[in-house]
């Protein structure tokens, strides 16, 4: 059951104790001594933040007179440097320090910041990929892309927020606690401890408050962006029906919702920001009024009503970000917490621990009563039987959903199956390592799917270790070269996003090119031309026939009319295989894939007659009309 996230101590402790290997990773002790160093550092920056109000007094009673024995009129050299001027330049000095410090703790430790998101950001990219076919497909590619990217951000936020913002406002406010304690006593303790109390309370009682209009804002700021987005992508559709009038009162009603929201967020913000003065204020006041009642009486000095000042007002500046400091940080929170939930999902399909690499000899498959379902209420496949030896062609057909592209996914070892098993030259493939199998499999898919980089990265992707010679020369072999070479960039030619800048065949000629470059001993042609029309679909089918030649090949077929030539087809029908022969033999049965192929043919033939009619009607007149009879003797006689 899936946990609510909250940003409680609890959820934040769980986030700290997960994060802490990446923060302290055991292989790096040069990063090890980097949260050394820069605790070290905070520590110091933090003792010389508490310095400047020392400093700062000490001048303050060197000035008054306060605080020290006094200094003869004559000696003018003890007292320009031993007093006033020494702790003016003190002072000086120790703000130098802190901030030097600071800077230096902030820069020792972003190496160990980056480094622990770079680590985790890796993590989980390969974890994704470990993952199984199932979550991919039940999960939006966008969404993961999102868990990453605020997943990275949670980290840097959480380092940054909690180690360089909350841990040095605790470590300053317990510092002061003690100087207050020894300099004066409890009662100034006990008041900067009130003060700090309650502006943690109304600063979370406030944030929680924002939060909830902060997120009606973004929800009406989303409304309406996503409506003018929709109204100017539908343009012409506007225009159609001169809904312009109607888009903008559409849009309007958005943006007035987003008024209404940005204003209260607005408005809070100015609330947080009174109340927090206002608390904030009253425990300074308290305090400096206790040390004001003390210098009338004697028992403090000048420089003690200042120092108390200026310890104050230091720790107002970290506490005045805690209300930022919170909110990132349960946000932060959320979205890392997200991402452990990714890491914690076991991968369905994983090697064995005694898996071995696939050995293949000559690369028969053999499925052997072989039975799948994705959901157990809705088996897929039932009890499925048979064998593609050894350089022959298999072709699968039937209906939709018959369990075609199934098989597939199962060689693949995407899915594991459900009873039975399937074998590659005798192995069952859930014994061997999922690399291993893999390798041996190429595959043409319906849909190719190219990176968004060149022609030839894309083709390379097959075997990396490819030379260029063997890029062209596989793209030659899938007839795809004299494209490339007619391209201004060649085979640096970018193919754009999932490759649409690339028609349907030049794309299928590079899956080929790719499958033909990786070589290997079985291949797996999973509705490869479905998606052409006639005149592409043969040369593409010519190319696949050439890869195809003296490899184990499976084809999983939509147009029977490119599996004619197959060894021998099978027809699946439910999930069991109803038929099976050569396709000579099947028609002369008369069922299904006779009743398939007879469809296909008229649908074919259909559309070839509707082109002829097209190409007449477009086509220019080859007779002129006939000549009516009553203009004939006229036309004869001019």
């Amino acid at each position: 059951m899936k946990r609510d996230v909250t940003a409680d101590g609890g959820a934040l402790l769980r986030t700290l104790v997960r994060l802490w290997p990446y923060i302290w990773p055991s292989d790096r002790r040069d990063l090890q001594w980097r949260v050394v160093w820069a605790t070290a550092l905070l520590f110091g920056a933090k003792l010389a933040t508490v310095a400047v109000p020392f400093t700062f007094k000490g001048a303050v009673d060197a000035l008054t007179g306060q605080g020290s024995a006094p200094v003869a009129a004559n000696d003018w050299l003890v007292w320009v440097f031993a007093a006033p001027i020494a702790l003016t330049l003190a002072y000086g000095m120790m703000r130098i320090l802190m901030a030097v410090l600071t800077q230096l703790r902030d820069g020792m430790f972003a190496k160990v910041a980056m480094h622990a998101v770079r680590r985790l950001a890796i993590r989980t990219f390969e974890h994704m990929h470990e993952l199984s076919l199932r979550f991919h497909l039940e999960r939006k590619t966008g969404g993961l892309t999102r868990v990453l990217e605020r997943g990275r951000n949670a980290i840097e936020t959480i380092v940054r927020m909690v180690i360089l913002q909350l841990l040095p406002t605790v470590v300053e406010v317990a510092l002061i606690a003690a100087v207050l304690f020894y300099q004066f006593d409890w009662r100034y303790v006990l008041a900067i401890l009130v003060t700090v109390a309650l502006y943690m309370w109304f600063t979370y009682i406030a944030t929680e408050w924002r939060i909830s209009i902060r997120r009606r804002m973004n929800d009406s700021d989303n409304d309406a962006n996503t409506k003018a987005i929709d109204s100017l992508l539908n343009y012409e559709t506007v225009k159609y029906f001169t809904a312009e009038k109607r888009e903008t009162k559409r849009y309007d009603r958005s943006m007035e919702r987003y008024e209404r929201a940005s204003v209260s967020s607005y408005t809070s913000l100015a609330v947080l920001n009174a109340g927090q003065a206002v608390v904030f204020t009253f425990g300074l006041a308290a305090t400096m009024g206790m040390c004001a009642y003390g210098v009338r009486q004697g028992t403090n000095t000048v420089g003690d009503f200042v120092m108390i000042n200026a310890m104050m007002i230091q720790l107002y500046q970290p506490l005045n970000f805690m209300g930022m400091v919170y909110r990132e940080i349960k946000q932060a929170t959320i979205d890392i917490e997200t991402m452990f939930n990714i890491l914690s999902r076991p991968a369905e399909i994983v090697d064995r621990p005694d898996a071995k690499p696939l050995s293949v000899r000559a690369g028969s498959i053999r499925f052997e009563n072989v039975g799948f379902a994705y959901e157990p209420a809705r088996p897929i496949l039932k009890g499925v039987t048979f064998e593609v030896p050894v350089g022959k062609t298999v072709a699968i057909v039937g209906p939709s959903g018959a369990g075609k592209s199934t098989i597939s996914r199962l060689i693949f070892r995407f899915y594991d199956v459900t009873s039975g098993r399937i074998l590659i030259d005798g192995q069952d493939i859930r014994d061997v390592t999922q690399t291993s199998l893999r390798a041996a499999i190429g595959m043409v898919p319906q849909d190719t799917v190219l990176f968004n980089d060149t022609i030839r990265y894309n083709i390379r992707y097959g075997r990396w270790e490819a030379t260029d010679a063997e890029v062209e020369e596989a793209a030659r072999l899938a007839q795809i070269d004299n494209f490339i070479k007619m391209s201004p960039h060649g085979y640096e030619t970018e193919v754009g996003e999932r490759g649409l800048k690339l028609s349907g065949g030049e794309k299928q000629r590079v899956a080929i090119a790719r499958t033909i470059l990786k070589a290997p001993p079985i291949l797996l042609l999973d509705e490869a031309t479905s998606a052409l029309d006639s005149h592409t679909e043969r040369e593409i089918q010519d190319a696949l026939e050439l890869v195809s030649h003296d490899r184990t090949t499976l084809v999983i077929a939509h147009r029977l009319s490119t599996i004619v030539g197959a060894d021998e087809i099978i027809v699946l029908d439910n999930g069991v295989i109803v038929e099976r022969g050569t396709h000579h033999q099947l028609l002369l049965k008369g069922g299904l894939y006779a009743s398939m192929w007879n469809r296909q043919r008229e649908a074919q033939e259909a559309r070839e007659k509707l082109a002829r009619v097209a190409e007449d009607a477009t086509a220019p007149n080859r007779n002129p009309p006939p000549v009516e009879d009553d203009l004939a003797p006229a036309t004869a006689a001019e």
